[in-house]
């Protein structure tokens, strides 16, 4: 019999969006009493995000202090406050599957999600704001003129976004690019290093995510120049977003959508020997992961998430399986790594931590909390305070070690972190770039 607090390693249920029994409010209702009343109970999670300390306050301000006397309304700002992070599941509760209680709370409050919007009580704004591949194919042209008006030092625009579009006037948007990922890739073919030990033993596609592919792309160039160096050949892939920005918005039937569509072309790489190679969190954890619970039926699915790595993963398997070339100097600044829910939520270990402790000489931190963004969450008036809230010890614990660099798998957590602290370093950064620098193939900034 499984105990409390099991040992057994956490199983994640699929997620039965298509069952009518998902959309069925009374049986919703009586799930989130029956999880609330466990966590009410448990409290581990009390400092983890500001679900918990709401659904605690609710709880204990009731005239009962018992979940059975809360109005079914009243649950809504405990679900508006998660961020699918997933921490609770991966690192706190004692009652996940295997254990009989077979609680999930992201995934419960993802199924609300789904309800409401089943019922047409979702934000337009944030609806709007998940539509990745319009949004940046749209804003290209225009990179100069959308960036002005987005930058948060505008007293122009942004004071109207806000009014207007509910976006937050203090949160830092991130920037796009004229020249996308894909087309830079095309345009500037790598060179091989045949001297590295992994040469001719390895080929990756470089998954480019619509935030490389659309918003920083010299991420990806430097992930290719990274790659390249080490031994691997490259392909960059782009058959469209992943799906993430709909799965916040609880739009199930479209991330089934994407993953159908992105999984087919994958799948056709994946056939010519090539290894999938995610660059950024979010993105590898819906290929490894969050696809297959809302697909489980589809085979291109699975093969992904059987063929897909984390780039900082990728690396330092490179590194253990072959080896490394030689010639990484050191980097005297040092960097913090700022270690994504998403990248923890993937099961693999401290990767980007990993791979940076490779570099010679050079002072490697880790944070291993939340920073707080969540994707829209981070931006939109309800909740960007929130946000900045959560991310409070991430931005103490970065001023504290005021290095050089700092670094995230989570892009806009890098750019959130950076906006909320006051260190030495330029610019927010990818882990893969530090290693770039390391290598010599990429100037300071």
């Amino acid at each position: 019999m499984t105990g409390e607090g099991s040992l057994g390693a956490p199983t994640r249920e699929i997620i039965k969006w298509q069952d009518p029994d998902f959309a069925d409010e009374a049986k919703l209702d009586a799930e989130m009493r029956r999880v609330f009343d466990i966590c009410h109970g448990c409290r581990r999670c009390f400092n983890l995000c500001d679900s918990f300390p709401r659904l605690f306050d609710l709880i204990d301000n009731s005239p009962t202090e018992e979940v059975e006397h809360l109005k079914s309304e009243e649950f809504k700002p405990v679900v508006e406050a998660c961020t699918l992070c997933d921490m609770c599941f991966m690192t706190k509760c004692p009652y996940v599957p295997p254990h009989p209680f077979m609680l999930d709370f992201p995934h419960l409050m993802l199924r609300h999600r789904f309800v409401e919007a089943k019922k047409g009580n979702t934000e337009f704004v944030q609806r709007q704001l998940a539509e990745m591949d319009r949004n940046g194919t749209l804003a290209g042209p225009i990179a100069p003129l959308v960036n002005w008006a987005s930058d948060k030092n505008n007293k122009l625009t942004r004071p109207v976004m806000e009014a207007v579009a509910g976006i937050d006037a203090k949160a830092t948007l991130p920037k796009f690019t004229s020249r996308t990922f894909v087309s830079q890739a095309k345009h500037e073919a790598g060179t091989i290093n045949s001297a590295a030990p992994a040469f001719g033993k390895r080929k990756a596609a470089l998954y480019a995510t619509c935030f490389v592919n659309y918003n920083k792309p010299e991420t990806g160039m430097d992930a290719r120049a990274v790659l390249n160096h080490i031994g691997v050949e490259t392909k960059v892939a782009y058959p469209g977003c992943c799906g993430m920005p709909f799965l916040e918005q609880a739009e199930l039937a479209r991330v089934a959508e994407n993953a159908a569509k992105v999984s087919k072309e994958l799948c056709k790489l994946i056939d010519d020997g090539y290894d999938i190679v995610a660059l950024t969190a979010s993105c590898g954890l819906m290929l490894k992961f969050e696809w297959a619970l809302i697909c489980p039926d589809n085979p291109d699915v699975k093969r992904v998430q059987e063929n897909t790595f984390d780039i900082d993963e990728y690396v330092v398997d490179v590194a253990k399986k072959d080896g490394l070339p030689t010639g990484m100097t050191a980097l005297p600044e040092g960097v913090t790594v700022h270690l994504a829910c998403h990248a923890r939520a993937q099961n693999m270990g401290p990767k980007a931590a990993e791979m940076l402790k490779m570099i010679p000489d050079t002072p490697v931190d880790v944070v291993e909390r939340c920073s707080g963004h969540g994707g829209t969450f981070g931006v939109v008036k309800p909740t960007h305070d929130v946000g900045v809230k959560v991310g409070k010890p991430v931005f103490k614990a970065v001023n504290a070690k005021a290095r050089g660099h700092i670094v995230s798998d989570c892009p806009l957590a890098a750019v959130h972190i950076m906006a909320h602290t006051d260190t030495p370093a330029k610019e927010p950064e990818h882990p893969i770039q530090i290693m770039a620098r390391a290598f010599g193939l990429k100037k300071d900034v």
